[in-house]
């Protein structure tokens, strides 16, 4: 079982950006998540790539299944349209007030092999639930969101109250010390990172780390949860982008 320590703040490996990167991140913060040919040549070219680099990129992309091709703009996949809604969830979570309950989610379906079992920790790891024990998932019912779909076909959602004190649950279920400090080196690598591309790697790594923010009632967090600071960092770095790129800005 996971505990918290105390740990002092670090600095976040950041993956470098390749074209696809770039393209993606640029249209996973696009509302609608599409883009003239032409405005991509002017957006990607802050970030070091160049128009050659570009169109190969975009073919690959198409093949691949990354991007759809009209006859004038690119638009994400249905299957990338999916991840912009997880990232747009994780920059404007849902959330209601809490009353003290937990959602439990039991898994009922035996006999599944590797790859089923992994994939359902994953849909329910994204859902920002946590595994207390195998086959069993918590988390606080603070959310407003939908379960993962076909849920009910391999296990059983309840609501419950545990017994044990909810913050040490918490503390048990989340590394949140540590995820605290990861944001803190990431809100400070964007408050002195000038350069596009590196800024453009930096909020892509914010985005990323917002994915795992539990989102967690404030009762249950650790003093100074910098989560909203990050937030707002990543809202105005895409008021930053609305200079350049069009379409995009903080959702509302």
């Amino acid at each position: 079982m996971r505990r918290n320590v105390s740990v002092q703040p670090v600095e976040v490996e950041l993956r470098p950006l390749s074209a696809r990167s770039v393209v993606l991140s640029l249209l996973l913060g696009a509302h609608p998540p599409e883009l003239s040919a032409r405005d991509l040549v002017r957006a990607v070219e802050p970030f070091g790539v160049g128009g050659s680099t570009l169109r190969a990129a975009l073919s690959r992309m198409v093949a691949a299944g990354d991007l759809r091709r009209t006859e004038t703009r690119y638009r994400l996949s249905d299957r990338l349209l999916a991840r912009q809604l997880r990232q747009d969830e994780a920059v404007h979570p849902h959330t209601r007030a809490w009353d003290g309950d937990w959602e439990m989610v039991v898994i009922t379906a035996t006999g599944r092999g590797p790859a089923e079992r992994a994939e359902l920790r994953a849909r329910l790891t994204a859902a920002r639930l946590a595994e207390l024990r195998e086959g069993v998932w918590l988390r606080p019912a603070n959310l407003r969101r939908a379960l993962p779909e076909r849920l009910e076909e391999v296990a059983q959602h309840y609501t419950a109250r545990p017994g044990r004190p909810a913050g040490e649950l918490a503390a048990a279920l989340w590394p949140l010390d540590t995820w605290s400090a990861s944001a803190r080196s990431l809100l400070s690598r964007a408050g002195r990172t000038r350069r596009p591309a590196d800024r453009l790697a930096t909020f892509a790594a914010v985005v990323r780390h917002l994915l795992a923010d539990p989102v967690l009632p404030s009762d249950l967090l650790p003093r100074d949860w910098p989560g909203a600071e990050l937030r707002d960092a990543y809202r105005g770095y895409q008021e930053e982008l609305a200079d350049t790129v069009p379409q995009h800005g903080p959702r509302a």
